[in-house]
């Protein structure tokens, strides 16, 4: 197995949504777009599989040393050497991979959010810092798409942790600060309850809110330059929104209700978004994510 064929592999076999997002490119970014995800996945398991976190540190820190390698054109891994070819037509940030796998370490570590700003740090290292790497392989020319990137990612993110609320409080992670659940009335029991308190559900909807504005902030910041280059992330979104708008239609109520988008309507709004998008290009309609 090639190197490219192992990135594409592991990215197939995910079931991610990301995978629709970017069908559509060239060659030549989809492969490096695949190369970057499998990375994503790689560490994502090692927080999410591996249950002793000496472990799992050690595990990270091959990734750690691996990405240095990739960047230095020494890669070992079949990843590290397809980010390494990545890297020759892209120039990605090494130091946007060491903010992902930052991320991983309050996963691994079980560090606290205490604050709105620990939770924003988390979604940019997890979901921004991903998105500013997946715009250096799409291409850009505006810097103002950075910001409306890393603003793609808070709202990704915050879709992510509303849906596997119930999944991530079985593993003892709750990614609502502290304040805010103080603030709600909402006790860690509660999350590994399922207690669909009022105050639960005043907490959910407050942070579908803010999952709102941070997709409307996203669209406002897009430049109109680089809208044609930033397709898949408009396709992102548009799969991410999906599924908060199934959240809001169950009532956030991911304890009793399965919030999973299947691979066939993943494909069709991903379809939906492309023809969407080729026709603006024409017609100068708004970009937007509800289809």
């Amino acid at each position: 197995m090639t190197p490219a064929e192992y990135c594409e592999d592991k990215t197939r076999g995910s079931g991610s949504s990301f995978f629709y997002s970017f069908l559509f490119l060239p060659e030549e970014k989809k492969r490096a777009m695949m190369a970057l995800y499998a990375f994503c996945r790689e560490v994502d398991d090692i927080a999410d599989e591996v249950n002793d976190p000496e472990t799992a540190m050690r595990k990270l820190q091959f990734w750690r040393e691996e990405i240095v390698r990739a960047f230095a054109g020494k890669p070992e891994h079949p990843i590290g050497k397809e980010l390494h070819e990545a890297n020759r037509h892209c120039q990605l940030s090494e130091a946007l991979f060491a903010d992902i796998m930052d991320g991983m370490v309050t996963d691994i570590a079980g560090l606290p959010i205490l604050k709105s700003e620990d939770l924003s740090q988390y979604c940019y290292r997890v979901a921004g810092a991903v998105g500013l790497l997946s715009i250096e392989i799409f291409g850009y020319t505006d810097r103002k798409s950075r910001e409306f990137s890393t603003a793609l990612g808070e709202a990704l993110q915050l879709t992510n942790i509303l849906r596997d609320v119930r999944e991530d409080a079985t593993r003892g992670r709750i990614y609502f600060p502290q304040e805010a659940r103080i603030r709600f009335g909402v006790t860690d029991q509660d999350f590994k309850d399922g207690s669909k308190t009022p105050g639960m559900q005043a907490l959910l909807e407050h942070y579908g809110k803010l999952a709102d504005d941070s997709y409307a902030k996203a669209l406002e910041l897009l430049p109109k330059v680089d809208r044609k280059n930033l397709t898949p992330s408009l396709i992102m979104g548009a799969i991410y929104h999906a599924h908060l708008l199934k959240l809001r239609a169950a009532g956030f109520d991911s304890w009793r209700h399965n919030i999973r988008l299947s691979p066939i309507h993943k494909m069709w709004i991903a379809w939906r978004a492309w023809r969407y998008e080729k026709r603006a290009q024409v017609t100068g309609s708004p970009a937007k994510f509800g289809y």
